[in-house]
């Protein structure tokens, strides 16, 4: 690959050619007829130590993809587990610059690291500077809930010279049209959110994802993954049935909240329910076909 230093115009760098880690997990996930496990936690929480323990756990008991939460002020998706958490995480020093340790935690357990972002924080670090600090992370890929490939312009450019995944969101809502957008320009995976209206854990799942998964096919995307509401392994393993992936968040982190749902709970005590249900999950998913 050209340096940008050593090139007389200054031309920007050339595309990386790496591959795709989350398209190697699908693969090797298809050759063995299952869905792949990706679950969410923000960064920070309950404080920076302590969630780098929470994402090598959650590795090491059945998650085979982290979506590492970059916890932000004004979350226009996240329900209210996951805004305590990261309001929690906000409190206790989270910064974006530490968020790599999370990524190396995460591929050195072994574990696929996926960064889930709104678009403000990475435009005020730097596209650039955060693809450049993201890959050599180990860092897979970028969930981005508020940015559509329309606008995604500069993003697209850094993530094809570092070689990082470019996951965007899709609903039941969105037309052939969109799902034909988002499918020409994501790469690794689409995610698509089960239901419109923010995250959080259900007691049922209606039949739009799978519908949603089957359109999002036909458009051309390679990977689908359906995420926001599944909580139970019964849930999961029903998704898994016809999703690429099964992605978990409000479940998981709700482990480690007290049960005002507003506090952190004990450290040890989170840590070890943080297991048990990441191993519940992976056990329901895993064997969903």
């Amino acid at each position: 690959m050209t340096n940008e230093a050593n090139t007389p115009s200054g031309q920007p760098l050339g595309i990386s050619h790496k591959p795709s880690k989350s398209g190697a997990m699908f693969t090797k996930f298809k050759a063995e007829n299952k869905p792949a496990f990706i679950g969410y936690l923000p960064y920070g929480f309950p404080n920076p130590d302590v969630s780098l323990d929470a994402f090598k756990t959650m590795v090491e008991h059945g998650v085979d993809a982290v979506e590492i939460g970059l916890p932000y002020s004004d979350p226009v998706m996240d329900g209210p587990v996951i805004q305590a958490a990261a309001s929690i995480a906000l409190n206790n020093g989270e910064t974006i610059k530490r968020v790599f340790e999370a990524v190396e935690t995460v591929a050195n357990a072994g574990g696929v690291p996926l960064i889930m972002s709104y678009w403000n924080l990475v435009y005020h670090y730097g596209v650039e500077r955060f693809a450049r600090d993201f890959e050599n992370a180990g860092g897979a890929g970028l969930i981005t809930p508020d940015l559509i490939p329309d606008e995604a312009g500069e993003w697209i450019e850094a993530s094809d010279r570092h070689g990082l995944d470019r996951i965007f969101l899709v609903s039941p809502d969105s037309s052939t049209e969109r799902l034909e957008t988002v499918a020409r320009n994501a790469r690794g995976f689409v995610y698509a959110a089960a239901r419109m209206g923010v995250t959080g854990e259900r007691a049922t799942i209606d039949a739009s994802p799978e519908e949603l998964v089957v359109r999002t096919r036909r458009a051309g995307a390679e990977n689908v993954c359906v995420g926001i509401g599944v909580s139970t392994a019964e849930q999961g393993a029903r998704v898994g049935a016809y999703a690429d992936g099964v992605i978990v968040g409000s479940a998981l982190v709700h482990t480690m909240l007290a049960d005002d749902d507003k506090t952190a709970r004990d450290p040890k005590e989170g840590l070890k329910l943080l297991a048990a249900k990441s191993e519940e999950l992976a056990e329901g998913i895993h064997n969903a076909r």
